[in-house]
């Protein structure tokens, strides 16, 4: 144990200063090994310990804390049933009142007359009596190191962690109005856990507050000690809720800190400059639009063009409702930078999406996508795809075609990443659905420009961002915003199946299916999982239906008399390309598949979609998959069909999804109900979130406000080295994964 003289820092070990099985509970359970660790572990949140009894009446309900003397312990027989219970008398300083127990054998040889003690309930009256029922209670008497706690529930816990950081036990400690509770496990309790910081901070020394002055005192914040102090022993609901406010703050601070670096570091790379041409492909390309580019799309083309043409990385996240327009966007940035001389890689997450982009662009660009065959416009370029299950004569060709520069745009998945993978001159990076990809595969691109230069880069997500999440999930990514739909996207409407409530309507489901091919459209059915792979199987549970066994079931029954096609991941590469060219080219009439068709996949012709299990998808992947129907002249029709009970969460959440085809709000709720763990990406970085106490959903002052210090003070002093407690501070709130994950993001 470290002795009285010796003083803590925030960065010593706990190792001597606690209980050597503290120290290992600690480490393994909640990762805490040092002071300043311990002291952010943050209740959870404050019981209400109840305010001493004086000489006012408590009302019904009402939680005290009392101490005194037993007066009277009476067994009472039950009147109607076996048994008896114990009645204590208990005499206050001014009032008298009964405390009642249920199981009195033990109790009536522990809590006896005369004894002094604390009491701890909630308030009822009995014939205008008083009374705490089954009250936590402590006897107080002179207690030494060592020696057992009298007493039962938290009073006890409290009396036993008091007992332990201080030596002794006294009135003060366990008449504490606001008791902190943290997150616990079996190896430490929450008293446990309180006792232990109690311990730290009676050792703590002075700490100096890494947030000049000037700063503290603008914002009217607590220095960081009072806030650490204040945090886990309030003695007012004000003074956690003031400790709270700074060691918010200082969250939010170190990550816009970390952040503002990385701005400024990317500012100072190069890239090349590729300004727009006026007579290049990206010109011939617009002359041959057969419709005008929507608002949305021309003011965020624009934005992105003035970006491209400048010597430093363009960083844009382009965000778009399903069907916006997102991919002609980046087609026509790529198109710049092809007039430049540059080469753009479009990465996308699966083979499926890969192969529809490849064709799709083809087949927007035309005879301009034919570049190097004979007969090509002089402007015309060459589209490449590149995918992991490509033959070894195809691989080959597009390798070759990508290292010499003659394919100006490869489009492909994972396998672009590859280090076998090298680029003649590649100037831009464009991210399909960049939530798919891992922080370090997205990075490897960006370092594989020519002769130090950075590429551009564009990802897109046609999941909507809230402002604060995008201003600090994506680090130096500038968020532009695509409104609006191009004119011919039809209505859908989406109704909830609910089979757990009645299966009445089921049959209508699959006829509905077929009234729309009788009149020549198609439809999807989806389903969560495949179907032959007993481990998965085992994970989803029997309840939700295979894809393999849905297929089977509608060819043969329902929708016997259509044209059901399969698809799903594990199928072969060709039989998949094979599928998605039959149902775009009508030939399959219901495609019954996984999510493989969840991004990216056009077919107009499609009006509706059933989704099975519904309630196994996410909100935004709901909307992603709703959003292959309605893509043409005729109406979408969406069946959110689940098993779940009625009343359930999930049903209210299936509800909400029917009831908007707004992205944004439907964002709002999907990171609301995944909090800011999946936010921050740490699956992908493989760290806990850092956040405690900020929310970037609800702390948009907060967060908004730090980063424009963090702009202020990187832009004085990049390194901050004229700030040593800001860039301490950075290691303290953020765990060093989690600053590299936000470097890379």
């Amino acid at each position: 144990m470290t002795t009285a003289c010796t003083k803590l820092g925030l960065e010593s070990r706990l190792d001597g200063v606690l209980a050597p099985a503290a120290v290992a509970a600690l480490a393994e359970d909640f990762e805490i090994h040092t002071v300043g660790d311990l002291l952010r572990a943050y209740p959870r949140r404050y019981a209400r310990n109840g305010v001493p009894l004086g000489d006012e009446q408590a009302e019904p309900g009402d939680h005290i804390t009392v101490v005194a003397t037993i007066a009277k312990a009476d067994l009472i027989p039950m009147r109607n049933r076996k048994g008896s219970f114990l009645r204590l008398t208990l005499q206050a300083d001014r009032q008298k009142l009964e405390a009642t127990f249920f199981n009195p054998q033990k109790l009536r040889h522990v809590l006896k007359p005369g004894l002094r003690m604390m009491f701890s309930g909630t308030v009822k009256y009995f014939r205008g009596t008083m009374q705490l029922t089954h009250p936590s209670y402590v006897e107080l008497r002179a207690t030494k190191d060592g020696t057992t706690v009298h007493g039962s529930g938290q009073l006890a816990q409290m009396a036993r962690a008091q007992q332990q950081s201080a030596g002794t036990l006294t009135e003060d400690a366990l008449a504490r109005d606001i008791i902190p509770i943290y997150d616990s496990t079996r190896a430490l309790q929450s008293w446990e856990i309180w006792s232990c910081i109690r311990i730290v901070l009676d050792q703590l020394a002075p700490i100096e507050d890494p947030l000049p002055r000037e700063i503290v005192e603008a914002r009217g914040m607590v220095p960081l000690e009072t806030a650490l102090r204040a945090v886990h022993l309030p003695s007012t609901p004000a003074d956690h809720d003031t400790a709270r406010d700074r060691l918010r703050f200082d969250e939010a601070l170190a990550m816009q800190l970390v952040l503002a670096r990385q701005r400024h570091a990317e500012a100072a790379r190069t890239a090349p400059a590729m300004p727009p041409r006026a007579d290049g492909i990206a010109a011939a390309f617009d002359q041959r639009l057969p419709f005008t580019l929507t608002d949305g799309q021309a003011s965020a083309g624009q934005r992105i063009a003035e970006r491209l043409a400048r010597p430093h990385p363009m960083n844009v996240l382009l965000q778009g409702e399903v069907g916006s327009g997102k991919t002609l966007v980046a087609l026509r940035a790529m198109l710049q930078a092809i007039d430049s001389g540059h080469q753009c890689a479009l990465l996308a997450p699966t083979e499926v999406l890969a192969t529809q982009h490849y064709r799709s662009l083809r087949a927007m660009l035309g005879d301009l996508g034919d570049g190097g065959e004979l007969g090509s416009s002089a402007s015309a370029t060459r589209v490449t795809l590149l995918t992991g299950s490509m033959t070894a004569s195809q691989r080959k060709a597009a390798l070759l075609a990508t290292v010499t520069g003659d394919a100006g745009i490869i489009i492909g998945t994972h396998a672009l990443i590859q280090d076998t993978v090298e680029f003649f001159d590649l100037g831009l990076v464009v991210i399909d659905e960049q939530h798919r990809f891992g922080v370090e595969q997205r990075d490897q691109l960006r370092g594989r420009g020519r002769g130090g230069n950075t590429p551009h880069t564009l990802v897109m997500t046609a999941t909507p961002i809230p402002r604060t999440i995008a201003m600090t999930a994506f680090g130096a990514l500038d968020v532009i915003t695509l409104h609006g739909l191009p004119a011919g996207r039809s209505p859908i409407t989406t109704s909830v199946l609910a089979l757990g409530v009645s299966r009445k309507w089921l049959p209508r489901a699959w006829q509905r299916i077929t009234e729309e091919v009788e009149q020549g459209r198609q439809a999807y059915v989806v389903c969560s999982r495949i179907g032959d792979d007993a481990a998965a199987a085992a994970k989803d549970g029997p309840e939700t239906t295979p894809v393999l066994d849905m297929h089977e079931h509608l060819s043969t029954g329902p929708l016997a008399g259509l044209r059901v096609g399969l698809l799903h991941g594990r199928l072969p590469t060709e039989e998949k390309d094979l599928t998605m060219r039959q149902f775009a080219a009508g030939e399959i009439d219901v495609l019954v598949c996984t999510t493989v068709i969840e991004v990216g996949v056009d077919v107009p012709n499609a009006t509706v979609m059933v989704i099975v299990d519904a309630d196994r998808f996410g909100i935004s992947q709901l909307h992603q998959l709703r959003g292959r129907i309605g893509r043409g002249r005729h109406a979408g029709l969406c069946i959110l069909m689940s098993e779940v009970p009625e009343g359930s969460p999930a049903l209210q959440r299936l509800q909400a999804v029917a009831g908007t085809t707004n992205g944004f709000e439907l964002a709002e709720l999907d990171l609301q109900a995944r909090r800011e763990g999946d936010i921050l990406g740490v699956a992908q970085s493989g760290t806990r979130t850092s956040l405690r106490l900020l929310s970037l959903l609800d702390h948009a002052e907060t967060i908004t406000a730090a980063r424009e210090l963090a702009e202020d003070i990187i832009s004085r002093d990049p390194a901050l080295a004229d700030h040593p407690g800001l860039a301490r501070m950075i290691t303290a709130a953020t765990t060093t994964s989690s600053i590299d994950y936000l470097d890379k993001a």
